[in-house]
């Protein structure tokens, strides 16, 4: 009878999970702030990296309509401020826009940042930015995820989905026995990691949010999945969604070689819905700092429980099946000591 060697697998994800092609990071907008190191620069050209440094984008930047409509002011600021007579138009969701212009009014008391925006050569307009920001997002893919997963109304969909999926899946438990992460589960620790790197990602996620927002406000203006181009809070952040990918893959790859179709279905359908309670657990419970010690319970649990229960030991020295502890193989019926 053989010990079974699961490590070198996990090791290899660690591994890959770590790996990536280093990129020189570019220099900020901060590093070009004085006049001194570049007199070549105009007034303008150090106005605008100035106020990129603290919004996170300016001239030239794109934007994507991200609501039903967002309407522009086709005459200047100072007219609509004025009381007199103006005109807009709308554009609408999905429609690309770019920033063509940044200006400063001190008398409009709602918000004294005006952008000018550019649907196309011959279509400008201009909004307060605190609108402008409502209703559009970077246009990047990266930029409209975080949007997406951001938006209130998915988070409490999402939450009415676990708790039907999590009802679901406790009556098959109970009634057909089928296998469940954390409870009857599959002699792998993949499953069990991904639950745990989900979680450990949602509650730094939270924490990123709380404790660094502008940090995550330029990484949600300037997205990258390159963890080593990246400050290092945000590099770890990156890693585990790396860590997250390679577990799911290495999940459902044991899951399909261990189980039957239809049971492999139904398990990692389960394994979907514990990551989704743990995302939103983690997620909203870090905010309100009981997330933490949540985390370090939860993980203790997982580990000691597969570890406890779930793995196998050994292999049968006759029919090579997996054997949880010494004795006779419940396949073969041949005795191991």
């Amino acid at each position: 009878m053989r010990p079974i060697n699961r490590w070198v697998p996990l090791l290899l994800v660690c591994l890959m999970a770590l790996t990536a092609c280093y990129h020189r990071r570019p220099d900020t907008p901060d590093a070009f702030m004085q006049t001194g190191a570049f007199p070549s620069m105009t007034e303008r050209q150090i106005d605008s990296l100035s106020f990129q440094s603290v919004h996170h984008y300016t001239n030239g930047y794109n934007f994507i309509v991200a609501k039903d409509s967002l309407c522009l002011l086709k005459q200047q600021p100072e007219e609509l401020l004025s009381n007199m007579p103006t005109d807009s138009f709308y554009v609408y969701k999905n429609e690309p826009l770019v920033v063509a212009d940044i200006r400063f009014l001190s008398t409009d008391t709602i918000d004294s940042v005006w952008v000018q925006v550019a649907r196309d050569q011959v279509s400008f307009g201009w909004v307060r930015e605190k609108e402008l920001l409502k209703q559009v997002s970077p246009d990047d893919p990266i930029s409209e995820f975080i949007t997406i997963f951001s938006d209130i109304h998915l988070i409490i969909f999402l939450a009415v989905i676990v708790l039907i999926g999590m009802s679901y899946w406790a009556r098959l438990y109970m009634k057909k026995q089928v296998p469940l992460v954390h409870f009857r589960d599959i002699d792998s620790f993949y499953p069990t990691l991904l639950a745990l790197i989900v979680a450990a990602s949602a509650t730094f996620y939270a924490s990123i949010q709380m404790y660094a927002p502008e940090l995550w406000r330029h990484f949600y203006y300037h997205p990258t999945l390159n963890p080593f181009s990246v400050p290092p809070i945000l590099s770890i952040f990156l890693i585990s969604v790396w860590a997250m990918l390679l577990a799911a893959i290495a999940a459902v790859d044991d899951a399909r070689r261990q189980l039957p179709t239809a049971e492999a279905l139904l398990y990692l359908s389960g394994l979907v819905a514990v990551c989704a309670f743990n995302y939103l657990l983690f997620s909203i419970s870090t905010l309100y700092y009981i997330g933490y010690l949540l985390l370090v319970i939860y993980a203790v649990y997982a580990v000691w429980h597969y570890f406890r229960y779930h793995r196998a030991r050994y292999e049968c020295g006759q029919c090579g099946h997996k054997l949880h502890a010494k004795g006779r193989c419940p396949n073969c019926g041949a005795m191991n000591e």
